[in-house]
């Protein structure tokens, strides 16, 4: 019996923070033992907002290094840049033909984007179809999405019927999985951490900007002599993704006897973080001075898509007379 399809597209952001971590790469990186996992850097989905060719190869890379450095294992899985396999781009043709302009329109991506005064264009708008493509065609049985993005799983669904009312079964309707136990990871301001809003504490990098950012963790006002409440305070909330059930109620205990101030705490957080990721860090350094064995694990990956795109594409193409 064949495995579980699992597809996932991660945008060419070389800067990721704790709520990036926690919020989605951690689940995706523990998926490569729920079934065969193909994951790919989304370069093609970067170009309706990125206009610097040099950022978008230096993020792409680090993107590519960053996954590899937290777990992602290129012999169990799928990984490449969605631009070493062209044939997405062929059948993100061929599906626009079934792709109604009313479905685009309801896009509510789109809409939010436009509303914010992103430039409007048509890669912009056709963003759902090139999504569906990349879906449908490795056959993707589930694919991982926050709520945001259900909205686009469905989309790819009629898309996916439309061919096959025409065509026959050939492509693989796919189901949205959101994981509902994930909570909303707090950034330092007490919001959802998030780059927009300037509250991200970051996973990598200069150890005196991360100490910054935790040192930054908005608390309130109690003197270092009276006890302190934990049930609101921020910088437990963020604690929680880093101790065990027995080192919170330490901390607890820390919180409620006077004497140490929350600048105490904060450096308590500040060590956990260090050590969660010390490892990480370290094999992210090493990916980062042999960039010739991470772009040969991509094409490595790229080769193992492409051999599967291409016969998709094949029966594809059969399908709708492009063979002849």
């Amino acid at each position: 019996m064949s495995k579980t399809r699992i597809l996932s597209g991660i945008q060419p952001s070389g800067t990721i923070h704790i709520g990036n971590y926690f919020g989605m790469i951690k689940k995706m990186i523990e998926s490569q033992d729920d079934g065969e996992l193909f994951a790919f850097i989304a370069s093609y989905h970067a170009l309706t907002s990125v206009k610097d060719s040099e950022f978008l190869k230096r993020n792409t890379f680090e993107a590519a290094v960053n996954f590899l450095a937290l777990g992602m294992d290129p012999v169990k899985s799928t990984f490449w840049v969605q631009s070493d396999v062209p044939e997405v781009l062929e059948l993100y043709w061929i599906l626009s033909n079934h792709t109604s302009m009313g479905l685009l329109e309801r896009a509510h991506s789109y809409k939010d984007k436009t509303a914010r005064g992103l430039a409007t264009n048509h890669g912009l708008f056709s963003y759902p179809v090139l999504m569906a493509a990349d879906i449908l065609l490795f056959d993707s049985n589930i694919v991982p999405v926050g709520k945001d993005q259900i909205q686009h799983v469905e989309m790819t669904r009629d898309i996916a019927q439309s061919f096959n009312n025409h065509y026959g079964e050939i492509l693989v309707i796919p189901e949205a999985k959101v994981d509902e136990v994930v909570a909303t990871v707090p950034g330092t301001d007490g919001a959802k951490m998030s780059k927009s809003y300037g509250n991200t504490i970051d996973m990598f990098g200069v150890p005196k900007v991360i100490k910054k950012q935790v040192m930054g963790i908005v608390t309130d006002s109690t003197d270092l002599n009276e006890p302190k409440e934990w049930e609101n305070c921020n910088i437990y909330a963020i604690s929680k993704l880093f101790m065990s059930n027995d080192e919170l109620l330490d901390l607890q205990k820390r919180y409620a006897t006077p004497g140490e101030g929350y600048g105490h705490f904060k450096m308590t957080l500040l060590e956990k973080i260090n050590n969660y990721f010390a490892p990480y860090e370290e094999k992210r350094n090493e990916l980062l001075n042999h960039p010739t064995m991470v772009k040969d694990m991509l094409s490595d990956g790229a080769r193992k898509a492409r051999t599967i795109a291409r016969e998709k594409m094949r029966v594809i193409k059969d399908a709708v007379g492009l063979s002849y």
